[in-house]
């Protein structure tokens, strides 16, 4: 696999947030991890990206072990709720940033933001700052800073939860569509059963720091904690009766 979790465990004082979690992910691909708030999935992503040490377990990514590699040499991006732009930096320079910050060839970093630009469809506001900017428009620019710089994995925590729910939708479209395109291995933290599914090609969930991966669309559909299954029915139910 992939990335590989191995009995991540994690404590703040008396407070067990991760119970021995595991997890096994395939590159090129985005498993969707679904749970309520305090669950410990913002944590188990912070492991993941070195921003919070593990308290025991292993993390491997493409078979090479993550433990003590610091964060900025893990190349997992972590995207926050939140798009946290550089507000006295462009558009196009908040693109850059981590390019350049790699010291990349001039050239390079011009080709690789006017591509991703066009991409997220915001050739026409390069100039501008973040708080000239919509709200699903800077999480545009979040999402093309991460992956205009191709990390190996991409850690989202709740990325369209601040957003309405159509600029939710036009973003979900467009991380699908960036996703395919740049070949994207993601974990992708929702609270939303629906966000979830559409969003995985996987799904795991998460309940009091135990995580649990479904292997089949059988199993995801049987799991009593999620209740999938009878909200299925429901809405046959519904669409029956009216």
């Amino acid at each position: 696999m992939f990335l590989e979790l191995h009995h991540i465990q994690k404590s703040y004082g008396t407070q067990e947030i991760l119970r021995s979690c595991s997890l096994t992910l395939e590159c090129e691909s985005t498993m969707s991890i679904l749970g309520r708030s305090g669950c410990g999935k913002t944590t188990l992503l912070k492991v993941i990206a070195g921003l919070v040490q593990e308290d025991a377990g292993n993390i491997t990514l493409e078979s090479k072990r993550l433990n003590e590699t610091p964060a900025e040499a893990r190349s997992c991006v972590y995207l926050y709720q939140e798009p946290l732009l550089f507000p006295h930096l462009s558009v196009w320079e908040n693109i850059a940033f981590g390019l350049r910050v790699r010291r990349l060839e001039s050239t390079e970093i011009q080709e690789r933001v006017a591509s991703i630009l066009r991409e997220i469809d915001l050739t026409a506001h390069v100039g501008k700052f973040p708080h000239e900017l919509s709200g699903g428009q800077r999480q545009r620019v979040a999402f093309a800073r991460a992956v205009v710089v191709r990390p190996k994995v991409l850690l989202l925590d709740e990325p369209f939860a601040a957003l309405d729910s159509e600029t939710r939708v036009a973003m979900q479209t467009l991380y699908k569509s960036l996703a395919a395109e740049h070949r994207i291995t993601a974990l992708f933290v929702t609270h939303d059963l629906k966000e979830a599914i559409i969003m995985g090609d996987r799904i795991a969930s998460m309940h009091s720091g135990v995580l649990k991966q479904y292997s089949s669309r059988e199993e995801l559909l049987a799991a009593p904690e999620l209740g999938l299954q009878r909200e299925i029915d429901f809405w046959e139910t519904f669409k029956v009766s009216v």
